[in-house]
């Protein structure tokens, strides 16, 4: 959305850091598939980022294969008893543990490491990296039901893999909430940025559209931010931005993590749709059919004459056409919308119009 001319520069954005705030003073696990333990050392740049956002790692590994992994890293095996208890002393003296598991079975040991210690989630490294879907494309999310339609379509991964994606469905089935498959090296990527090099696989892709609460407002902030920076977003000063917070919703998957933000504002005596903007991962979830319908119905319930959209760009414009909007004059949006507007800029708009629900 193209909200008014920008007064002053966004702040700087930093997918790395609206990550590490995510995951602030969490405890994560590392689970290596067999095959990828001699890259092990390239994870460290991770695990210091992660010990200074205060966060606590359980590193799992193979035990007949885990002497040389993170020398001088305390160490436990699986017959620590009780675990939890075990960790928590462990964590005291080291925000990295490495947990020793039978290399039998290993795979569904991990998931109930995760489960017995109620992680939010397990990030499996593995050198093939993500799904790779039958196009040749990587699969960055997958929810419990897409596992059981990829199974039922016979598109589920062959050798060893397809053994491995039962396993991640049942742990997810378990109670896991989540679990990152990526390589080694692809691990700060999946972690600390929107694209991810991996797959995330979620018990459910259940979106809540709600309303922004206080503490939603600097995700949301960040979101808005980067929506910027990838030139979708027009600039607001510090007060705009502030406005459009307290008038936004958030589309949430898991009712937690924030993935599509946008605010539903007054414009005379209609309604305006602005910026609205979706994390890429989760495009393919509809985060902004969501938003755009809840906001639609929200525009109805209190009385509005109309509901627009603008934007400059011919993508966004087909996005709200695909969602039941029609393209119409600049001329048709109240005249106290164009108040004090570039007259230059208001020539790019292309300005949309919700049409009659039947």
């Amino acid at each position: 959305m193209v909200p008014d001319a920008p007064t002053s520069a966004p702040q700087h954005f930093s997918e790395r850091n609206f990550y590490l705030r995510e995951f602030h003073g969490r405890t994560l696990a590392l689970a290596f598939a067999e095959a990828a333990l001699p890259e092990v050392p390239s994870i460290a740049p991770v695990l210091s980022d992660l010990e200074a956002n205060r966060n606590s790692v359980v590193v799992c590994v193979p035990g007949v294969l885990a002497e040389d992994v993170l020398p001088g890293v305390p160490r436990l095996a699986d017959r620590a008893e009780p675990l939890a208890a075990c960790l928590w002393r462990a964590f005291r003296s080291s925000p990295v543990v490495v947990l020793e598991l039978p290399a039998e079975g290993f795979v569904g040991a991990c998931h109930r490491v995760g489960l017995s210690l109620g992680l939010r989630k397990l990030v499996w490294l593995d050198g093939e990296g993500g799904l790779v879907g039958t196009d040749g494309r990587r699969t960055s999310f997958v929810h419990l039901e897409q596992i059981e339609a990829l199974r039922a379509a016979g598109h589920q991964p062959g050798g060893d893999r397809a053994a491995f994606l039962l396993e991640i469905e049942g742990a997810l089935r378990a109670g896991l909430p989540e679990v990152n498959l990526c390589s080694p090296a692809g691990l700060s990527q999946e972690l600390f940025s929107y694209s991810g090099s991996g797959t995330l696989f979620t018990q459910r892709c259940y979106l809540e559209v709600r309303p922004l609460g206080l503490d939603d407002f600097e995700s949301a902030d960040a979101l808005i931010s980067r929506g910027i920076e990838e030139g979708f977003l027009a600039p607001r000063n510090r007060e705009e931005r502030d406005e459009v917070l307290a008038r936004a919703s958030g589309a949430f998957v898991e009712g937690i993590s924030l993935v599509g933000v946008a605010a539903l504002q007054r414009c005379g005596s209609a309604g305006e749709i602005a910026c609205l903007y979706a994390l890429t991962r989760f495009l393919g979830e509809g985060v902004g059919a969501h938003l755009v319908a809840s906001l639609s119905r929200r525009s109805r319930e209190r009385g509005d004459s109309a509901l627009f959209a603008c934007t400059t760009h011919a993508r966004s414009a087909a996005f709200f056409e695909r969602n039941g909007f029609e393209r119409v004059s600049t001329d048709l949006l109240p005249a106290e919308r164009w108040r004090g507007y570039d007259p230059q800029r208001r020539e790019r708009l292309i300005c949309l119009r919700e049409l009659p629900v039947p």
